[in-house]
């Protein structure tokens, strides 16, 4: 009498599921990790050893902004922000060699300058001067 042998069983591993294996590690990763907040860059306003005289008085627009945000253009009060994209499209379809000078107080926050920039770039303004003090005790 013959007896049958069994086959050899090999070891199988179920590959089906070892995508689903690697979207499961890949969910969990992305849920568990922890993302730092940005801490920012500390901005070092600048002072110019020499000064460069700019063009004409009727080419010029100063854009003023105090320590707490608010914003004069030539010496007007804006009470609303919103309306500086406006004044300064107005300004540059009179004027397209308008050069606009920021004179931003020392302690304003970057946020506010920000958002003049953008206003006056939206405007087509985009001959900007940055307004410094002069170096003290500089060489």
């Amino acid at each position: 009498m013959k007896i049958k042998r069994k086959k050899e069983m090999r070891a199988n591993i179920p590959t089906v599921s070892m995508s689903d294996i690697a979207f499961l590690l890949l969910i969990f990763f992305m849920v568990t990790s922890v993302f730092r907040k940005g801490c920012g860059l500390k901005i070092v306003f600048p002072t110019a050893r020499t000064t460069e005289r700019l063009g004409k008085q009727r080419d010029l627009s100063v854009l003023w902004i105090n320590k707490d945000g608010k914003m004069a253009v030539d010496d007007n009060v804006i009470p609303d922000p919103g309306r500086l994209t406006l004044i300064f499209k107005t300004k540059v379809t009179e004027n397209p060699a308008l050069i606009t000078v920021i004179k931003a107080d020392a302690n304003v926050r970057y946020k506010s300058v920000n958002n003049a920039i953008e206003s006056l770039r939206d405007a087509g303004a985009l001959r900007v001067v940055f307004a410094t003090l002069p170096e003290v005790g500089g060489e």
